[in-house]
């Protein structure tokens, strides 16, 4: 014989619809307010914005620096914070500034400077149009101190948050990883070889896509280490630090001991023998 049995819940049992959605809603609130509450997500968005700002502010030196070169063309400073600064105070009369201040915006470069000015082949511009030329130069300037701001913020966040990456990297490096990744959590859960790639997404897509030459290396191009190494140890030079920084990133997000002291020395002898071994195939 074949029984039915239905079941029935009391409202005193069972959650309602409407609880249950309230209750849901109660937990997506707490886990979004614990996920924001870390440094992960402040630091992410700080870089961002540094980034941001930097490209603005590179955007707005190469226009500065087009318009004001028919005035003193061969004013040439390699740095955007020393060309907006003259600009912003002696643009109007480049011959006006005297030796000190010279000395206070170029450094070394000062007495160049002077002469080059003495002997430009440029006048000076208008006064409207040198008043355009001062705002773009004071917005510039007020972006570059905003970065600084910005770059100190990011400096002390990240040597809390990942103090055995940045005992390891520089980091703004550090913080370009983090930002690729998503938090510290992600990161370390990444095997070395796709840390070694963060940062190179657009490479790697066409190399996926239509075959061209597999990237080595992403953010960590950055590093001087590798950035000044030749061009064939490049690659083998990111894999020996990706492997160190997976580590360093597991013991930052899980066991939070401080081991970047020897993960440095082991960085150096795998970096030593990595060399001998290269050189060797050379020969």
């Amino acid at each position: 014989m074949l029984f039915v049995v239905i079941l029935t819940y009391s409202d005193s049992v069972s959650e309602s619809i409407k609880e249950k959605r309230a209750r849901l809603l109660e937990n997506a609130k707490i886990n979004v307010s614990e996920a924001y509450s870390k440094m992960d997500h402040p630091l992410i968005q700080a870089f961002a914005t540094f980034t941001e700002n930097e490209r603005m502010i590179n955007q707005m030196n190469e226009k500065l620096e087009e318009w004001y070169s028919m005035y003193f063309p061969e004013l040439k400073t390699g740095s955007p914070k020393s060309y907006a600064t003259f600009v912003s105070e002696f643009g109007n009369d480049k011959r006006s500034a005297n030796a000190k201040d010279l000395e206070r915006i170029f450094d070394e470069h000062a007495k160049h400077i002077a002469k080059v000015a003495e002997e430009s082949m440029g006048g000076d511009p208008e006064e409207k149009e040198y008043a355009l030329l001062k705002s773009i130069a004071e917005e510039e300037l007020r972006l570059i101190e905003l970065n600084d701001k910005i770059l100190v913020y990011i400096k002390e966040g990240t040597e809390r948050l990942m103090p055995n990456i940045t005992g390891i990297i520089d980091y703004k490096v550090a913080a370009e990883l983090l930002s690729k990744a998503g938090s510290v959590e992600k990161l370390a859960l990444m095997p070395a070889s796709t840390i070694q790639l963060l940062g190179a997404e657009k490479a790697l897509f066409k190399h996926l896509k239509f075959g061209s030459k597999p990237p080595k290396y992403g953010a960590l191009f950055k590093l001087q280490e590798i950035a000044n190494a030749n061009r064939e140890d490049r690659g083998r030079i990111a894999r020996v630090y990706a492997t160190k920084l997976a580590i360093a990133a597991r013991a930052d997000a899980f066991s939070k001991n401080y081991i970047a002291d020897r993960l440095n020395e082991d960085l150096k002898k795998a970096l030593s023998r990595d060399r001998k071994h290269g050189n060797q195939n050379k020969k």
